[in-house]
Formats: C-alpha cells, sequence, structure tokens
C-alpha cells in the first residue's frame, strides 16, 4: 500500500525542514551544501509528482477549492495583454462574482469572461465566494453578444460552486439568466474556448461552458452537482461526500475518457502553479492551438458543430 495523505505531508515537511536546516548550516559556517539542497528540492519535486498522480477525486475536489489557487484575474494578468474591465447588466447592477471585458491574446481581439473567487474571507465575501447572482450571467450574455457582433473569439474561465441559491437571486430570475446564458453560448457564432481552472460546479458553470473547446487543470473538477450536495440528497449524510465524489466522474482524466472535454494541461507541483512558467507557456499554447484552428472556420458553421458535439455527451 502506498503512503497515506497525511504520511505524505508528514513526508513533505520532513524534508523542506531538512532544506531550511542545510541552507542555513550552509549560511552560517560559508560551507556550500548546494548539491544536497539540490538533491532534495529534486526528490521532493518527484514525491509531490508521483502523489499527484495518485489523488483520488475527492482530494482533487478539495485542492479545486484552495484558496492558494489562482483566480480568474490572476490569469488574466498573465495571459493577456490591454485588459479592460466591463461592468453591468444594464438591467439591474454589476455582479462581482463574474469579470468580464477585453483583451488581446496573441495580439487578436477577445473577449474574457470567468468567474471570481476570493483568496481570504474579505475577498470572498465580495465575490460572494464565486456564485453569480442573475446579473453576473446577464453581465456575461451581454459581453458574448457584443463579441459575436465584432466577431472576437471568447475565452471562458470557469472556478464557481454553483450559482447563488438566494432568495433575491430567485427573485431576480437566476434559472432564466442561466437558461439565457445556455443558449446564447449555443448560438454564438464567434469561437468559444472554455478553461476549468478550479471548481466547475452545477448550472454556474454550465452557464459558461458551452464550448467549440473545453480545456480543464488536471486538478480542476466540473459536476452538475457537487459530491455534498450529492450525499445530502440520496444519503441525507454530507459525510459521505468523499465516497460519492469517485462516482461523479467530476475530475479531468474521468471527462476526458468521458469525450466531455478536449484536453488536460498538466498542474506543476508548486503551490502558486503560476510561478511556473512552463505551465504557463502550456496554457498559452493550448489556446492558441485551439483558437488558430477555430479562427479558420466559417463562423456560420460554429454553432452547428458545437450543438453537434454537445449532443454526443452521453452516448452509450
Amino acid at each position: 500500500m502506498g503512503q497515506t495523505r497525511t504520511e505524505l505531508e508528514l513526508t513533505y515537511q520532513l524534508i523542506e525542514e531538512k532544506i531550511e536546516e542545510l541552507k542555513k548550516l550552509s549560511s552560517n559556517l560559508q560551507y556550500s551544501c548546494t548539491d544536497e539542497i539540490t538533491a532534495l528540492e529534486n526528490k521532493l519535486k518527484e514525491i509531490k509528482k508521483e502523489h499527484l498522480k495518485s489523488l483520488s477525486a475527492w482530494e482533487k475536489v478539495v485542492i479545486s477549492r484552495s484558496l492558494n489557487r489562482p483566480m480568474t484575474s490572476d490569469y488574466i494578468k498573465v495571459l493577456f495583454d490591454g485588459w479592460v474591465e466591463l461592468h453591468g447588466d444594464r438591467h439591474f447592477g454589476d455582479d462581482p462574482a463574474i469579470i468580464g471585458g477585453l483583451a488581446y491574446f496573441n495580439n487578436t481581439p477577445v473577449t474574457v469572461i470567468g468567474h471570481q473567487k476570493g483568496k481570504n474571507t474579505k475577498e470572498n465575501i465580495k465575490y460572494n465566494f464565486g456564485m453569480p447572482h442573475p446579473e453576473g450571467f446577464r453581465k456575461a450574455n451581454r459581453l458574448l453578444l457584443q463579441a459575436e457582433k465584432f466577431k472576437r473569439p471568447v475565452i471562458t474561465f470557469i472556478n464557481t460552486p454553483g450559482a447563488y441559491p438566494g432568495e433575491k437571486a430567485e427573485e431576480r430570475g437566476q434559472a432564466w439568466a442561466i437558461s439565457q446564458s445556455l443558449l446564447c453560448m449555443s448560438s454564438l457564432k464567434v469561437p468559444i474556448i472554455s478553461v476549468f481552472i478550479g471548481e466547475g460546479g452545477s448550472g454556474g458553470a454550465l452557464a459558461l461552458s458551452v464550448a467549440d473547446r473545453t480545456i480543464m487543470l488536471s486538478n480542476s473538477v466540473f459536476s452538475i452537482a457537487s459530491p455534498e450536495a450529492c450525499a445530502s440528497i440520496l444519503f441525507k449524510d454530507i459525510s459521505k461526500a468523499p465516497e460519492i465524489a469517485a462516482s461523479l466522474k467530476l475530475t479531468a482524466s474521468d471527462l476526458k475518457e468521458l469525450e466531455i472535454i478536449d484536453e488536460i494541461i498538466e498542474e506543476p507541483t508548486i503551490e502558486n502553479i503560476l510561478e511556473d512558467q512552463e505551465f504557463v507557456s502550456s496554457i498559452r499554447n493550448c489556446i492558441t492551438n485551439h483558437l488558430d484552428s477555430l479562427m479558420v472556420e466559417d463562423f456560420n458553421t460554429l454553432p452547428i458543430k458545437r450543438y453537434e458535439k454537445l449532443k454526443l455527451i452521453g452516448n452509450y
């Protein structure tokens, strides 16, 4: 049997402590321990890499929700130039849980839309923990139609536990707003690429992921119901969520096998994954390849091909 998660975390800690000890020793004694430090750092990377390959579905759910994961705004900073954020749905107000605007991707004008979470309590309150209200989806729809008008491709970033289920959201037409977003993306005559960067939950994720190409980071998830919700509905017992997670087939590898998504981008072992330039290049290259293939197509045929692709989901 392999090590448990707790044992692996203890192993990480011991190696990290040893590395720090060697760095201090090297500094205090003015003696180079570079070779030993490098060997331990490489060993730590190797152990983490092997661990990432063996993560359970529930562990990936936990990782996808981590406050340390980069948010949509972080990806915008490293992947796009000339970002200009646009606000408001022209009906009720602005929803910070969905950000959207104009930018350049490899000198191509694009529309970027994504869920926004926070990295601490204050930010999460501001962004409603990434759960959009109806005005967020209406804002997204406004930007989608604007993109079609000016023939700009659309790139969306998915990271939400789901649409906000509160009373005020329902009063303002939450279900209608989501359905309009699904309708709008289904019929849009410009290329759409969706990238799952964290949690992809329920209708809130679906509303921004009707795309020509769907990409997932290796530790992101996508499911119509969270493991907790599913466990609560089926067993009236939320503690069964880890067990249910595997049955939901919500990991990137599961969804690739089911041919629901098009590509998986492997994440690095470091905590702040955007500090890894090779990883950033992988995302950029992946989006570039898919966008290049879509830009040469007749835009009028894209909704038909998108529809045919979606019809294949769930075939047995």
